[in-house]
């Protein structure tokens, strides 16, 4: 017990980290010029945050779309993003958009797309006390704004890995139905 404020001083310095990091530091200029216009996608990017209003710890997954005009971001790159601002004391609308914005902003893609999915234990364990609810936020710039067929592939691949496991899971299962024939 005697360490357990050290401790919780340390936790918290580093839960709110985000505050000291410079964007164009993490990105360390792995910009790059490349001939490519079609969406580029990292799915499945683990977050945790703290909510600005009670402190507690909102958590879940992040997914990031573009479509580059000119130049791409390093792949890396993208999850430190998420870490840079999901290390400060947050609500789900802000980092969805601080997201969105800086990628927009660093690399003039044609278009730019944030989705997030998160529990948050202040609705978990405290107030309306829901246990399996979860929030889910949106930021679509540009093509992704404009055009609905672009926002929908878009949408359709972030649930692909769903949808490969369904059918993968189904198809296992009808294998092993055959051999159990046999």
């Amino acid at each position: 017990m005697l360490d357990t404020p050290k401790r919780v001083e340390k936790a918290l310095k580093f839960l709110t980290s985000g505050y000291d990091a410079d964007v164009d530091d993490v990105l360390n200029n792995a910009l790059f010029t490349v001939d490519y216009s079609e969406m580029v996608i990292v799915k499945d990017i683990d977050f945790y945050s703290l909510c600005e209003h009670h402190l507690l710890p909102f958590f879940g997954k992040c997914h990031v779309a573009y479509i580059p005009s000119t130049n791409v971001i390093g792949l890396s790159k993208i999850p430190r993003l998420v870490d840079v601002f999901s290390r400060r004391l947050q609500v789900q609308e802000r980092l969805t958009n601080q997201i969105a914005d800086t990628i927009r902003d660093k690399i003039n893609p044609l278009g730019v797309a944030v989705v997030m999915e998160a529990t948050h234990l202040c609705m978990s364990m405290r107030g309306v006390e829901k246990q399996n609810s979860f929030a889910v936020t949106s930021a679509m710039h540009g093509i992704f704004r404009s055009n609905a067929r672009t926002r929908m592939e878009f949408l359709s691949l972030v649930n692909l890995r769903s949808t490969v496991s369904v059918v993968h899971d189904t198809a296992m299962g009808q294998v092993g139905a055959l051999i159990e024939d046999d």
